[in-house]
């Protein structure tokens, strides 16, 4: 029987993320906890992903899950996450989960999408709905797997004159918060930096950005087991503020690489 938390985290999940028609195929049993390795993936809408879905992204991995909003496992396919379910699209999630399987034949990936588009770092806080909502997923899937890694890509809506100069300080004690909250002291995280074409788009661009992506490099010298991964050569789709697919594949295998990285230490 679910205790009273556990029914108010599947509550927020209810309400952050709508009902989704379920279209992968159900999965054989899981593996054992050990080689059921989990990653949380947080953040805003280039986190969640808003690229055009290809045949590729429609591809499973037979080793990469993901976990759907009502706590069910199933065969990753894009798009991971359901945020907003009349502009989801392609994220990195997928080619993430991959790249990771690709290294590991005796590991399977499994996915935990939190992200929510539009939504300030102050929501992902100790004490914001959405720290709240991912600590819930994370322990639900902890009762299957081991927790390895959070990815993060978040900021946009942080870019303004207010919040872009408190930006690393509030990350920093965002990560210790949730090291501390889901028992995992040396859990590693890796972040993305925001789109370049930000900072110099045409229509409004947002100098902020530059201030966000320098917090968001210089994590590494002020926290342990961190890492940042580039959006150096990464495009949009045309709208000057999400990743293209291509972009949101290559951003994947960056955090790949990354979170590889970090755990071999």
């Amino acid at each position: 029987m679910f205790s009273y938390h556990q029914f108010l985290g599947v509550m927020i999940v209810a309400m952050i993320f709508p009902a989704f028609a379920q279209t992968a195929d159900p999965i054989p049993a899981l593996p054992a906890p050990q080689n059921f390795h989990l990653y949380l993936m947080l953040g805003q809408s280039n986190m969640s992903g808003r690229g055009a879905v290809e045949t590729e992204d429609k591809t499973p991995h037979p080793r990469v899950l993901m976990l759907t909003t009502n706590g069910e496992w199933r065969l990753a396919i894009e798009p991971v996450t359901h945020d907003r379910p009349k502009i989801i699209g392609v994220g990195p999630g997928l080619a993430f989960g991959k790249a990771l399987a690709a290294v590991a034949p005796d590991v399977t990936i499994g996915l935990i999408p939190c992200s929510v588009g539009g939504t300030p770092l102050e929501r992902w806080q100790r004490g914001g709905d959405l720290y709240s909502n991912a600590v819930h997923r994370a322990r639900l899937a902890m009762a299957s797997g081991t927790l390895k890694g959070v990815i993060w890509h978040q900021g946009e809506s942080d870019c303004t004159p207010d919040l872009a100069p408190s930006y690393g300080r509030r990350l920093t004690q965002m990560i210790r918060d949730f090291r501390a909250e889901l028992s995992v002291p040396k859990l590693p995280f890796v972040v993305g930096q925001l789109g370049e074409f930000l900072a110099t788009r045409q229509r409004n661009p947002v100098p902020e950005a530059r201030l966000v992506n320098t917090a968001l490099a210089a994590l590494p010298e002020q926290l342990e087991l961190t890492a940042c991964v580039s959006s150096a050569g990464l495009a949009h789709k045309g709208d000057e503020l999400h990743f293209d697919s291509a972009s949101q594949r290559e951003l994947g295998r960056r955090f790949a690489r990354a979170m590889l990285e970090l755990e071999s230490r």
